[in-house]
């Protein structure tokens, strides 16, 4: 596959900026692999496709306000940090990126918060964009997270143009979101509410949680056109031998198995055994999948509608079918479906 293959005209109206008002009210286009059958359904009609014994696995990464703007010393020039992971607890070191990076070097300090009381040092370089920051924090660590958290903003996507706000906090994060770590949220889990998740407790679907902590690899734009020559991001995954013995038993039941958003579709490819089943992962993975690719554990999918020459979209294109889900996303766009984190659903059986 080329990368030129996943372009397609995308209105700027059709990228949604704001949450939907109620988050199982969105609209959810039904896309049937054996009958080629595009249907337009609410999102909480969900519960219409699965019953007794299948299984929905989720992603309950929990997004940190990853975004800060800070001033560099002597200058005072306005600089974005965005933290992508923590690298070094007893020294708080972060991988960051800074923009602009040609205005930052090794040495320089910048300063954070209204009396810039927290001061971080740029020790080294790790990309053109990347730097390694140590925070210059006396107190015990705990203090230090929450300081420096409560200087950050919601990470939201560059797509949406606005700054973050209060609502963001809450609207951008899966309604279990328990495991912090992520700098993306898992969008498709965003349209569950509780309310939801219960009915489908009562149909006898069972509800299982992997960790996929999202990083800005997903949105890392590919420079290549031979897709097979793209190197992804690693991110950090756990599954746990709970989840593996509820999805292998379902299997073997030949229940559904649905994986709520491409991040646990990547987690779930990342630990797949031999004949189809799964296995316990507690590391990090690079996988990259896009068309054609063989699915063994996950019969259905709930995602989102990405953006072109997304890796989401390829890898919804490698479950769906390239053809059907481009035919698909065309159809999305003349029936104005919202696209990206905040945008609409599509379910693929």
């Amino acid at each position: 596959m080329k990368l030129s293959q996943f372009k397609f005209k995308l209105p700027e109206d059709l990228i949604a900026q704001y949450p939907a008002p109620e988050r199982d009210e969105c609209r959810m286009m039904v896309v049937n692999r054996k009958t080629e059958e595009i249907k337009d359904m609410i999102f909480k009609d969900i519960l219409d496709f699965y019953g007794d014994d299948d299984v929905m696995i989720f992603n309950n990464t929990r997004v940190f306000p990853a975004r800060l703007y800070g001033n560099k010393e002597k200058t005072g020039a306005r600089i974005e940090v965005f933290l992508l992971r923590e690298l070094n607890e007893n020294n708080k070191l972060w991988d960051v990126l800074v923009e602009p990076a040609r205005k930052i070097r090794i040495g320089n300090k910048l300063y954070f918060g209204p009396d810039e009381s927290m001061v971080a040092e740029v020790i080294d370089n790790t990309t053109s964009r990347g730097r390694t920051l140590r925070f210059l924090y006396d107190g015990p660590h705990d203090e230090f997270k929450e300081a420096l958290y409560n200087l950050g903003m919601t990470p939201l996507p560059e797509y949406i143009k606005r700054e973050a706000d209060k609502e963001d906090e809450t609207a951008y994060q899966t309604i279990y979101a328990t495991e912090e770590g992520a700098v993306m949220a898992p969008a498709a889990g965003m349209h569950f509410t509780r309310e939801l998740m219960k009915r489908l407790e009562i149909r006898g679907v069972k509800q299982c949680f992997m960790t996929v902590h999202s990083g800005l690899g997903n949105f890392r734009e590919i420079d290549v056109e031979d897709l097979t020559k793209h190197r992804m991001d690693s991110e950090q995954i756990i599954i746990s031998q709970q989840l593996v013995d509820t999805v292998n038993h379902a299997k073997d039941m030949e229940k559904q198995v649905c994986a709520v958003g491409t991040s646990v579709l990547r987690g779930i490819e990342s630990a797949t055994s031999m004949g189809g089943h799964m296995k316990t992962y507690d590391g990090w993975t690079n996988k990259f999948i896009f068309p054609p690719h063989d699915f063994t554990v996950a019969t259905s999918l709930v995602s989102n509608f990405h953006l072109p020459y997304s890796t989401m979209l390829m890898m919804v294109a490698a479950f769906g079918g390239y053809d059907l889900i481009m035919h698909a996303y065309k159809e999305a766009v003349e029936r104005g479906y919202k696209f990206g984190a905040y945008g609409d659903a599509m379910l693929i059986i």
